[in-house]
């Protein structure tokens, strides 16, 4: 077990740091842009909902790149491995650029959909049409990201999310005030942060495909296998951003103090639920590389383990102690079988 467990740390903690650096961009947004007013912030609100909608239906760039890097690493294909990756990033690009040329042109009716008051609509139109020039970049990140850990190296997407951040908010702080640009100095300085990423990811991308011998040209065989391997990812996505739409639109016919409240409390409620991905990233790590080791033994270890982390029956004291006992070692004993 100690084995496991610290396999599962050794990709688990730098994937929550990297998981924690993510979110803290816009957080970062929200605080330096939510000293220039209730509008301002209001209209980040609107148009850090459209943002995260799109990117977030898109994060099965990363989660269905993880998996199939990594089984093919454990069959012991590193070439296909980076390939799968590549053609990874290739597909974010494509969609990326798609995004880019529609987000300016449908700023402004997307942030007026929302029906707020024509100067916060104006604010979110304008950051929104800004930062949608960011979106290839961190597309390709998220992509990239997938690769890395699909080769059980989460260290490399926390430095990268790290450099980010800290790069974010200088940029922010300077644009902001220095500039005097406001919120499109934001939206201009997270997009530069995320241009840079985007290039640190690349360079050390086809690194990897160039020590494997790997082909970094785009293959539509494989870029087709990572859209199709991304369809039920973007499913689950839509139906839970669905839901956090519907909330910024109510939240946005209550007022503008409340919509730019509800961006504060979003921005926080995401930070806290994206570092509990961190064990999920461990567990597509491992087992995508034990099932293309030929290692079943060590899949139903791992999934018990990862099942015990997240949940201890034996902590419970209460009335419910015995039930949850019996549940888990059922559990238990299905795993073994």
């Amino acid at each position: 077990m100690r084995a496991i467990d610290r396999r599962i740390l050794g990709l688990a903690v730098p994937a929550l740091g990297a998981l924690v650096a993510e979110p803290l961009f816009l957080a970062t947004d929200t605080a330096l842009v939510g000293h220039l007013g209730v509008d301002p912030l209001a209209g980040l609100g609107i148009a850090s909902t459209v943002l995260q909608t799109a990117i977030g239906l898109l994060v099965f760039l990363a989660y269905a790149t993880t998996p199939a890097v990594a089984r093919m690493l454990g069959s012991g294909d590193r070439a296909g491995a980076v390939r799968a990756g590549i053609d990874g990033i290739w597909l974010a690009l494509a969609l990326g650029l798609v995004l880019a040329v529609v987000g300016p042109l449908a700023a402004h009716p997307l942030a007026a959909a929302f029906g707020a008051t024509p100067r916060v609509t104006e604010l979110a139109a304008l950051y929104l049409g800004i930062s949608s020039l960011g979106i290839p970049a961190m597309l390709a990140v998220i992509a990239a990201t997938g690769l890395f850990r699909g080769l059980q190296d989460t260290r490399t997407p926390l430095v990268i999310a790290v450099a980010g951040f800290a790069a974010n908010g200088v940029l922010n702080a300077v644009l902001i005030y220095g500039a005097g640009w406001g919120i499109a100095g934001s939206a201009i300085g997270t997009v530069i942060a995320q241009w840079g990423m985007a290039a640190a990811c690349l360079v050390i991308a086809v690194r990897h495909a160039r020590r494997e011998g790997a082909d970094v040209r785009p293959g539509l065989p494989g870029v087709a296998a990572a859209a199709r391997a991304g369809g039920w990812m973007l499913l689950r996505t839509l139906t839970l951003r669905v839901a956090l739409v519907a909330t910024t639109v109510s939240a946005t016919g209550l007022g503008t103090v409340t919509l730019a409240s509800t961006q504060v409390l979003f921005q926080l409620t995401f930070l806290f639920a994206l570092a509990l991905d961190a064990f999920a990233i461990a567990a597509q790590a491992m087992i995508g590389f034990d099932l293309g080791a030929g290692t079943p033994g060590e899949v139903r270890a791992t999934v018990r383990r990862l099942i015990g982390w997240g949940w201890h029956p034996e902590s419970c004291s209460g009335p419910c102690s015995p039930v949850l006992r019996r549940g888990s070692a059922t559990c238990s004993r299905r795993m073994a079988g």
